[in-house]
């Protein structure tokens, strides 16, 4: 049984569950179309059973790599942008607190920006210290990973000479030909290569996010047995009475066809903001195409309840809310008694910081939904490895359920190839 729990109480205003049986049939065909591969973008679903497909031999690869890298490094960079490298952030940044410390290098990220202040600051941050890099890009020829790669690599240069460097640089990248495959080849470079029927998006459960993910110290064993979970759970039946994944994404298509265009995904836990940044990716990037999908966005609370609270309580009734909790902290923290009760909080003592936000919480997904605007919950159970490994493959299942219930490809991206044309025409890329 799967440790997410999936909540729809405050949404049963706007939705019937008339209408949520309405959808069973088609999602049933759909969820078919997935899994023998005959719907849209069938050709990118290899992250459909990638859990349980996945070869011992990559974790022994991967096992490798880590035990040398350690004993090399005490920075390692992640070059890459969007789903290259989100997965990975933000599984380190949720599990910063239960990975293991001893000999784990810092782990640091680049190719996600061409802000030069940010660079500047970066090599700077790396001057003396033991440095491995690790560039993830299917292509190689993404610019901002590309502009990275090239300083990080003549910084590792300069640092070590081009052989010291080269047993010190791994290459994340599709197994084809490319620049950076040729690259790799020539210099002598550790390669991983990732599969050609997995989206960037969807390649947290690749080489792309494990090795990462091994390097901080995080168990990626038990990671994927988290996924592995979720993937037995959500694969077995498409019924909506039973599969959490697509009852979610019954209640945003609703939800959607009902004028609430915004889905505002908020956290009570800090730990989950890159969590939120994959998310939003992985909706975006999914979903809108066509004239159609859930614009994605986010919001830590309770900060964000002192600024946009105002406005979701009140402003244009066009979003709703998920909320992403987790039932119990790694630690707890209780309020301490004052005798005096100088500052007011005596009818908080004895009591946790989790069992406040909770009532945080409650209190705002009853006020928001008294003020018009409908909210769900997603809770895992407990921040650990095996939890998220099952929330990632929780949101894939469900993006790509809500993606083919509105008429969409939800495993392409062809719109963000119109800046990028633009930005080379006025950079004077060569044609190739």
């Amino acid at each position: 049984m799967m440790d997410i729990f999936f909540n729809d109480d405050y949404a049963k205003e706007f939705i019937s569950n008339s209408e949520i049986g309405s959808l069973q049939e088609n999602v049933d065909h759909l969820h078919a179309d997935l899994e023998k591969r005959t719907g849209r973008g069938s050709d990118c679903l290899g992250w459909l059973h990638l859990p349980s497909r996945t070869p011992v031999s990559l974790f022994d690869s991967i096992r490798a790599t880590h035990n040398e890298i350690i004993g090399q490094c005490d920075a390692f960079v992640c070059i890459g942008i969007g789903g290259s490298y989100l997965g990975a952030r933000a599984a380190i940044s949720f599990l910063s607190s239960v990975a293991k410390k001893e000999d784990t290098p810092e782990i640091y990220f680049a190719g996600h920006t061409m802000c030069s202040d940010y660079h500047a600051e970066l090599l700077r941050a790396l001057e003396g210290r033991e440095v491995c890099i690790n560039l993830i890009s299917k292509s190689g020829a993404t610019l901002e990973s590309a502009i990275a790669f090239r300083l990080l690599r003549n910084f590792m240069e300069k640092k070590y000479g081009k052989e010291g460097a080269s047993r010190r640089i791994i290459v994340t990248t599709e197994s084809k030909k490319s620049m950076i495959n040729d690259l790799a080849k020539e210099e002598g470079y550790r390669s991983f290569h990732l599969p050609k029927d997995v989206g960037g998006r969807f390649s947290v459960f690749t080489s792309a996010g494990l090795l990462p993910i091994a390097i901080a110290g995080i168990d990626i064993r038990d990671f994927m047995d988290g996924a592995l979970l979720a993937e037995k759970e959500l694969t077995k039946s498409s019924d909506l009475s039973a599969n959490t994944a697509y009852l979610y994404a019954a209640n945003r298509h609703l939800l959607f066809q009902k004028g609430k265009t915004i889905e505002l995904m908020a956290a009570f836990h800090s730990s989950f903001e890159y969590v939120l940044e994959w998310w939003k990716q992985l909706v975006g990037e999914s979903e809108g195409k066509e004239g159609k999908g859930i614009f994605p966005s986010s919001a830590h609370y309770t900060a964000d309840l002192h600024s946009l609270g105002q406005r979701v309580q009140e402003g244009t009734r066009n979003l709703f809310e998920t909320f992403l909790l987790v039932e119990k902290s790694s630690q707890v923290v209780k309020i301490e008694r004052d005798n005096c009760d100088r500052d007011g909080l005596g009818y908080l003592e004895g009591k946790s910081l989790d069992f406040i936000n909770e009532k945080a919480y409650k209190g705002s997904a009853t006020a928001h939904l008294e003020g018009g605007v409908p909210n769900l919950a997603i809770t895992l159970k407990e921040r650990s490895a095996h939890n998220l490994g099952q929330l990632f493959y929780f949101f894939e299942r469900a993006v790509a359920m809500t993606g083919y219930l509105s008429g969409v490809n939800p495993f392409d991206q062809p719109g963000v190839e119109f800046y990028k044309r633009n930005m080379f025409r006025l950079l004077n890329k060569p044609s190739q």
